[in-house]
């Protein structure tokens, strides 16, 4: 009978004893749709929250979805596409501070720099160094012109010295990373290491030479070996050992290629910048001595016409 919405009552007589109770004339049946108000209820039950109250958030318990084939809910991360804005977004998802703290432990490496990004490489940060590295190498190459013309009336800008800049920053740190992670991939340790944490890798090491720049555009030549010759020495450095776990995923006699390949490249990076921005009396620089020859060697005149200077 509970099943048609009765309850039981059993009328149990002043003695408790149920062995005498005449059940077919002591049972009542009532009603279960009588309020259960009418039974006192405890203290302790007085504080919990109404989940009849349509304004409580705790009066809506989510339905369990998870063994619902049916359910619309997602259950896995959704797809980025190359087309769309969210699959870029994704590489430039850092804050200030964020770059700042990569930055500085470019500089000053404590740790596996890999570690640092812990998984989260970016192209934010790795973009504005270079563009800011582009900006100052042709600031110092103004200034290194104008110290080497001082003795003329006028001084005119030579912005090819910019897009010279900005061809060398951006091709490097845009290809060389590509390549190093063409090579892993051939020789079989394509998973060491991705193409966005090479490029940020390769991106952050271009940070000493913010530095180097600023310092560089003397007219002491030693000194500008010098500056350079710190900054190739710190770059280098932290490229080579952040790059040695990732290459050595390779053989032995490959990964000494592949390091050796990385430092001589950067090495030619350092020459380039030292011989067109940061010397006195550049082969950049085209002013010549009035009825002087060029003095520019074969290697200065391939350099310029690569940069188109």
């Amino acid at each position: 009978m509970a099943n048609r919405g009765y309850d039981v009552v059993v009328d149990v007589d002043a003695e408790g004893d149920l062995g005498h109770t005449d059940l077919q004339e002591d049972l009542e049946f009532h009603s279960s749709s009588k309020s259960l108000s009418t039974f006192p209820l405890p203290s302790t039950f007085n504080h919990l929250p109404d989940f009849t109250d349509p304004t409580n958030p705790r009066s809506k318990i989510p339905p369990d979805t998870s063994s619902n084939p049916f359910s619309t809910a997602p259950s896995a991360p959704s797809k980025r596409f190359l087309w769309t804005l969210s699959f870029y977004a994704q590489f430039f998802d850092v804050d200030t501070s964020e770059v700042l703290r990569r930055c500085t432990s470019a500089l000053y490496p404590r740790s596996p720099f890999l570690d640092v990004l812990d998984g989260n490489p970016d192209l934010y940060g790795p973009f504005w160094i270079a563009t800011t590295v582009v900006f100052i190498l042709f600031l110092t190459g103004t200034i290194s012109r104008y110290l080497n013309d001082n003795d003329k009336p006028h001084f005119a800008y030579d912005f090819r010295l910019l897009s010279g800049a900005g061809g060398l920053i951006y091709g490097y740190t845009g290809f060389i990373p590509v390549a190093l992670w063409g090579l892993l991939r051939w020789f079989g340790a394509g998973d060491s290491a991705s193409l966005i944490e090479c490029w940020s890798l390769y991106g952050y090491a271009n940070v000493i030479w913010i530095p180097v720049a600023l310092i560089s555009w003397s007219p002491i030549a030693v000194l500008n070996w010098v500056f350079v010759g710190v900054g190739f020495a710190m770059s280098v450095g932290f490229l080579v050992r952040n790059l040695w776990p990732v290459v050595n995923a390779t053989d032995a006699k490959t990964s000494r290629l592949l390091v050796i390949g990385v430092v001589a490249l950067h090495a030619g990076l350092a020459l380039v910048i030292k011989i067109l921005f940061f010397a006195h009396g550049s082969p950049a620089l085209k002013t010549k001595p009035d009825g002087g020859d060029d003095k520019g060697d074969k290697a200065e005149k391939m350099i310029r016409a690569l940069l188109g200077l």
